[in-house]
């Protein structure tokens, strides 16, 4: 049996492959081993080892993916949990980012990108990553991803340089009040990349007028000029895994040719490509 896991901060996206062959999928609360208490983290990690046990009974080859950085505390806390509940043959925890060049590349090569609420990005050669560009975080970085577009739309909003239709049809959904942007952006209460992030669905309403158009072409173009060109995209293909890039899927890969880059695959979960990586594994 293998347990996989892509765990990101507000879902986590399972696949238990039997040793039968058969796949069950679940979705349990998320895991980002930087932002929640290794109590809460415990807390998931034990409910699904109890559920996993309950459908299959052979040892478990477990692969988890988990965003920010995971101690060797809180890994030997991890295998306890599940051995628990299971037999545990071994049990690997990666990053995100590892696990996102696995879903795209596979055992190939290539360039790895994480286009989602933020943005990641990697060099995968040879089964490793050989070069890593900083992201920066949605203050620093994060170009490509949705709440870098928020935050490009929401700063000139508050300085009215948003074109007025597309500024009052935002006002009429959203509190929008100078005192109220600000209070979320700078909450420490609540995820304000998140908050940016979500307002991403509203922005794509009106792609076709040509502020919004050149906001989301610039977003990208940023990405791909300030990071992915510092990877040898002359030789290695482009691949994308998240739900933003995926579905902005055709504006990223006219932007990436554009510049010169080539597009190999766009997976909207990661799991699905993880699953496809570690049968491969197997097969090998």
């Amino acid at each position: 049996m293998k347990v996989i896991a892509d765990c990101g901060a507000t879902k986590s996206h399972w696949a238990v492959i039997c040793s039968n062959g058969d796949i069950h999928r679940f979705t349990t609360g998320g895991i980002n081993a930087s932002a929640i208490s290794a109590e809460s983290i415990i807390g998931v990690i034990s409910e699904t080892a109890e559920q996993i046990s309950a459908t299959e009974v052979s040892a478990a080859e477990i692969y988890l993916y988990i965003a920010g950085f995971a101690s060797e505390n809180l890994e030997s806390q991890i295998r306890s949990t599940f051995e628990a509940h299971l037999t545990v043959a071994s049990l690997e925890i990666q990053t995100d980012l590892l696990g996102a060049a696995r879903a795209v590349c596979g055992h190939g090569s290539g360039i790895a990108v994480i286009l989602g609420t933020g943005s990641n990005s990697c060099q995968w050669e040879n089964g490793k990553i050989v070069k890593k560009v900083n992201s920066g975080g949605f203050i620093l970085g994060d170009e490509g991803g949705a709440a870098a577009l928020g935050k490009l739309f929401i700063a000139d909003f508050i300085k009215g340089l948003v074109p007025d239709s597309i500024s009052e049809d935002f006002s009429s959904r959203y509190p929008s009040d100078y005192a109220a942007i600000i209070s979320k952006v700078y909450s420490h209460e609540e995820s304000p990349s998140g908050y940016l992030g979500s307002l991403a669905p509203f922005i794509m309403e009106h792609y076709v007028h040509p502020y919004i158009k050149n906001l989301v072409d610039g977003n990208f173009r940023s990405f791909i000029r300030r990071t992915l060109k510092q990877y040898d995209t002359d030789r290695l293909p482009v691949s994308i895994v998240g739900g933003f890039g995926y579905a902005l899927r055709e504006i990223f890969t006219q932007i990436a040719q554009e510049e010169g880059l080539t597009i190999s695959r766009f997976i909207e979960k990661p799991i699905d490509g993880l699953v496809e990586y570690h049968t491969r594994q197997a097969e090998r």
